[in-house]
């Protein structure tokens, strides 16, 4: 095949820049076909430099096989990292579940460009933006509703097939759906501009920092890379962004920066405690302090009960739902202290995951019965239940306190 064969697919836009040539390839993650367009199309160009759509994270999770191993389950918790993590393992999971039905792992096309640029003595840029830093930034910029009805997709998505939006069926297809030129009908520029139309109108605040702010970063590198011949192996979504903001300015300082935690959440972190002391000294004064039993009653009950029925609906040792029903009156009134983050570790220390468990969080990461299963995911659900079980006892227990104090 010629090298203009390569470079005539819909695939690949070329664009001329201060005196470089930049090859943008657009790839699914999930496409046997993407590998092989990358390892096609940098064997033909032979580029001086290879940009592929990966931070450095991103790439060691990709390669270090042994990642699993090294990860520390305490300092998840104490960082507060639980239901972050639940949901990174849900969103990866879907992946590799769709990955396994196309034959090829997500992200193969972007380790290809790296070994293709490396058989050429191309230089290798990771050139996207650190994913940590993409996702606080997606954070940040939705709010309480939509941050609730991102994670519940998310989760959702571990206990769903993919489905084929056009229905086809036949010998290629999944028995659910999904098969290899269904993906490669989205790559087609004119189906994903309608869908990326369609995110945008759906999902505006998610679409900057995740999709608009990465174009930037990545044809930004992409300009600076060496040498006079580039070739770019981004995500097809990426492309017509990047091709739109070839010239234009990017501080990159900028788009690195970790967004400042707003005023409105700072707020609603010490509104409960703040309200729940007004509410008792009210309370105190009105009723000579013979109430104080009452409302102590009032706010302990709600918090511990429901905390410690969360922790036991998902399975938590006893020694987890003890430590839940004791340590929520207090966590409940501290912003900076979730039950989780004290009922996870004894959670770790009742189930004691071992090495091996999380060497098959993938592979048990793929079903709801596997979550359950598996003792290190399932300790991050008891966390998460536990978390959330004594935030609704808070707003119960601090209803029944207003009521007695008033």
């Amino acid at each position: 095949m010629s090298v203009a064969s390569a470079l005539n697919s819909p695939h690949v836009r070329t664009l001329t820049i201060g005196g470089k040539t930049v090859h943008i390839l657009g790839t699914a993650h999930v496409s046997r076909a993407s590998v092989e367009e990358v390892e096609r199309l940098i064997a033909e160009v032979r580029p001086d430099s290879v940009c592929v759509e990966l931070c450095d994270a991103r790439y060691a999770a990709l390669v270090d096989t042994e990642r699993w191993k090294k990860l520390d389950i305490f300092k998840v918790f104490k960082e507060g990292k639980a239901l972050f993590l639940l949901a990174n393992l849900a969103v990866g999971a879907y992946q590799r579940r769709l990955g396994q039905e196309l034959g090829v792992m997500p992200g193969a096309e972007l380790l290809a460009g790296v070994d293709a640029a490396r058989a050429i003595g191309a230089e290798v840029v990771l050139a996207d933006r650190d994913v940590n830093v993409t996702l606080k930034r997606t954070w940040a910029n939705v709010g309480f509703w939509k941050r609730s009805q991102l994670l519940a997709g998310i989760l959702a998505s571990v206990f769903e097939r993919p489905v084929d939006p056009s229905g086809k069926s036949g010998d290629k297809a999944d028995a659910k759906g999904v098969d290899a030129l269904t993906v490669e009908e989205l790559k087609d520029p004119a189906n994903l501009s309608q869908l990326m139309q369609e995110f945008a109108r759906a999902l505006p605040e998610v679409k900057r920092p995740l999709i608009d702010e990465r174009d930037l970063y990545l044809i930004s590198k992409a300009r600076e890379a060496r040498g006079p011949t580039i070739v770019a192996v981004v995500g097809a979504g990426h492309v017509q962004g990047m091709v739109e903001h070839a010239t234009t300015p990017v501080d990159r300082t900028l788009l690195e920066a970790l967004p400042k935690p707003g005023w409105g959440s700072q707020v609603v972190k010490w509104l409960v405690p703040a309200v729940l002391v007004g509410t008792f000294f009210l309370g105190l004064g009105k009723t000579e302090g013979q109430a104080f039993g009452e409302m102590l009653k009032a706010w302990v009950l709600p918090t511990s009960l429901f905390s410690g029925i969360a922790t036991l609906m998902v399975g938590g040792r006893w020694q987890s739902v003890l430590a839940a029903a004791v340590c929520s009156p207090l966590t409940t009134i501290h912003p900076l202290i979730a039950s989780g983050m004290i009922v996870g570790p004894v959670e770790a220390w009742a189930r004691r995951p071992t090495v091996a468990d999380c060497e098959n969080i993938h592979r048990d990461a793929q079903s709801l019965r596997g979550f359950f299963r598996n003792p290190f995911t399932r300790t991050l659900i008891v966390a998460v239940a536990a978390t959330l079980g004594s935030a609704i006892g808070a707003w119960v227990g601090l209803s029944w306190v207003i009521s007695i104090a008033t």
